[in-house]
């Protein structure tokens, strides 16, 4: 047996992929005893304190079987179609057995307009995290009712990735039909020799993977090597496994190394501050009395409003803002949750007071600590 992998082992926020094969018995209809099974897995991760986010194909599938289609469409009506019927019971089956296990659960559908808008991504990922911290498992799919082929993600291993960079998790899961990545396809070459651990991103990764797995759903080995570059890029490994593995979520979990575990060149906490400290030109800075730079400087504790004495510069929700000690030196970075109009209004405020002076409030910190980067 291999040693047990601490890139596993240790991760705390967890993103798992499930494919459509799987989630409807290959196009047979929505196997409630598979999903009960990853269900049961799920909610002890969450009582061990990990956190848990689904993202499940199988809505156009079960939508294909209720309207009784043997092939998958290609107009885009009616695959629409197909997801609005399939989505209600796909949503119905996660809520019951998630509930079954003392687990609430939430569905989000989300588009890649969702993602690339920074307002829209700002607001999904403040979603995302709500639901976590009040232990809501969310399960997400495309919103492939209204999506069209000029915005979709195209396969929802690709949009595991986005997820996984959305919330900054620590482990993307892709479970799937094969047992991993091989070094070319075993059905047709015979000295193909399976791949347990590489590195993401890993340019022979990519020629090593083959096309679409099945009729069922829209992706393959390939996207699956594709989203584990792109997941790495916030410092996420992925793990590409069987999903009918006996206790696969919580034998990974303790670390066991079940299929192909593709691990990100940094991690993430390296790659956000990385990716931060990187930024050239900065939209603007707010500077802070000294009891705050204490609170951020040696208790890692996020930036509330009332420590902000000065506004400078034209920023908006979303952009990485410098933070400046009393003397106007630069002791961090990080993102900022109101614009600088409204960090204006919120200076020397105490963060119960956001809500009646803005009318609202997003988020009670000017800056979270897990998105603030200290300078060295």
């Amino acid at each position: 047996m291999q040693p047990l992998s601490p890139v596993l082992s240790e991760a705390r926020r967890i993103v798992i992929k499930v494919g459509s094969s799987l989630v409807t018995n290959e196009g047979r209809g929505l196997d409630e005893q598979a999903v009960g099974q990853w269900c049961r897995q799920m909610a002890a991760l969450v009582r061990e304190g990990r956190e848990i986010i689904m993202v499940s194909s199988g809505a156009i599938a079960e939508g294909m079987k209720r309207l009784g289609w043997a092939r998958r469409p290609h107009a885009v009506h009616e695959l629409q179609a197909a997801a609005a019927v399939g989505q209600m019971g796909l949503a119905q089956m996660y809520e019951r057995q998630l509930v079954s296990h003392g687990l609430g659960s939430a569905q989000v559908l989300l588009t890649h307009a969702d993602l690339a808008d920074r307002e829209r991504y700002l607001n999904a990922r403040s979603t995302l995290l709500t639901l976590l911290g009040h232990g809501v498992l969310p399960v997400i799919n495309e919103n492939d009712t209204v999506v069209t082929h000029e915005i979709r993600f195209g396969d929802n291993d690709t949009l595991g990735a986005l997820v996984a960079n959305l919330v900054d998790a620590d482990l993307l899961i892709i479970l799937t039909d094969q047992q991993g990545l091989y070094t070319a396809d075993p059905r047709h070459d015979p000295a193909a020799e399976f791949v347990h651990e590489a590195q993401a991103g890993d340019a022979g990764l990519e020629r090593m993977a083959g096309g679409a797995g099945s009729g069922i759903g829209t992706g393959g080995m390939i996207t699956k090597v594709l989203a584990a570059k792109r997941a790495a890029g916030s410092g996420a490994s992925t793990v590409i496994a069987w999903g009918r593995e006996p206790d696969a979520l919580l034998r990974l979990a303790r670390g066991e190394r079940i299929g192909t575990l593709l691990v990100a060149p940094t991690r993430r906490h390296h790659a956000r501050k990385q990716w931060m400290l990187d930024h050239l030109q900065l939209q603007g800075s707010v500077r802070i009395d000294a009891g705050a730079a204490a609170k951020l400087r040696d208790e890692g504790k996020s930036l509330l409003p009332i420590g902000m004495t000065a506004v400078q510069g034209q920023f908006a929700r979303g952009d990485v803002i410098a933070i400046l000690d009393e003397g106007g030196a630069e002791l961090a970075r990080g993102l900022a949750n109101y614009s600088s109009a409204e960090a204006r209004l919120l200076c020397r405020k105490p963060s119960a007071e956001i809500a009646a002076t803005l009318g609202y409030a997003v988020e009670p910190e000017m800056v979270h600590r897990d998105n603030l980067a200290l300078l060295d």
